[in-house]
């Protein structure tokens, strides 16, 4: 029942209370690695394959204006992304695919998403950068529901897809990356101070407890210790982690699969901010994806406990540098 989708920054606004968070910083925010202006909520990292939650992502980001939060609700929509096995042969209305495009409207706007020269109406890394640029095309930068609409004539599907992508967002999506940069510059203003086992500043810090003190210098209150860190964020695949997640470690004795011992902030690249032992010198930036004891990476943005912290505080400053 579909042809194409749009984005929306107006959807960030829908998933928002009125929120107003102040930051002292002179940096830009750091953008989310191909988040468009959402960061992915529990709702989407549980409910979107991680596949297709970076073709939504990745295609969002050639249109502006254009959210990953509405693209993806057109495909959940759709076919429950890709899963409905309906969307595997042509409709009743010759619609099909994960996008369920006509022929004809498939073959005006398809992309080649994947390189592979030809553009597959059933594959979605072809029918989901597609949609993108038919809504694109429809006007989705400036006008997501007339796009919308152009994608499906039906007022309903309109009100259906926009309420879906905002599930899929989290309240903090707007100021998602004024949260991620306060957290970044705390973190940074911490480099060469010692590792000191349960500091948490301003004189040293443990792995924990840097994190801790950077997310609060950001506004909101994290658990204060790696265990539990671990459980407190919501879980993102590995290559899906962003700027401002956490990963975490096994670092011996006591640590188990549901129970790492040591965690690092992410900062993009494949490099963290990390205090990482007494032996181990200064609290640093290092890389960690040739590191085998890696347990897992979480957002903490995504808890829905830190979307109740800033709808209760409306206003919040950056804490002082030590």
């Amino acid at each position: 029942m579909g042809w194409r989708w749009a984005g929306a920054a107006a959807v960030a606004a829908l998933a928002l209370p009125l929120l107003i968070v102040v930051f002292v910083f002179a940096q830009p925010p750091v953008p989310a690695d191909g988040a468009g202006d959402a960061v992915p909520g529990q709702r989407a990292l549980s409910d979107i394959p991680p596949s297709y939650l970076r073709w939504y992502m990745d295609a969002a980001q050639t249109c502006p204006g254009l959210s990953w939060t509405v693209l993806a609700a057109v495909g959940k929509v759709e076919s429950d992304h890709g899963r409905d096995p309906a969307s595997l042969r042509p409709n009743t209305a010759e619609a099909r695919g994960p996008m369920q495009f006509l022929p004809a409207t498939f073959a005006a706007y398809a992309v080649d998403g994947n390189g592979d020269g030809r553009t597959d109406v059933y594959d979605p890394a072809d029918a989901i950068p597609t949609a993108a640029a038919y809504l694109c095309a429809s006007g989705a930068a400036t006008d997501i529901r007339k796009a919308l609409f152009a994608y499906n004539h039906a007022g309903w599907y309109v009100d259906r897809v926009l309420a879906k992508a905002a599930e899929y967002g989290t309240a903090v999506s707007a100021v998602a990356g004024d949260l991620v940069e306060a957290i970044l510059a705390y973190a940074r203003r911490q480099i060469g101070k010692p590792y000191i086992w349960g500091g948490t500043g301003p004189d040293g810090y443990d792995c924990s407890g840097i994190i801790y003190m950077a997310y609060k210098a950001a506004g909101v209150t994290i658990p204060r210790t790696t265990f539990g860190q671990w459980p407190f964020g919501v879980r993102v695949p590995a290559g899906q982690e962003q700027p401002g997640d956490l990963v975490f470690f096994s670092s011996g004795p006591g640590n188990a699969p549901d129970r790492p011992g040591h965690v690092a902030l992410v900062i993009g690249g494949g490099k963290v901010i990390e205090a990482r032992c007494t032996k181990c010198g200064p609290i640093k930036i290092t890389a960690y994806g040739s590191r085998r004891n890696i347990v897992g990476f979480t957002r903490p943005l995504a808890n829905r406990k830190i979307e109740q912290q800033l709808s209760d505080s409306p206003s919040r400053a950056s804490a002082p540098p030590p």
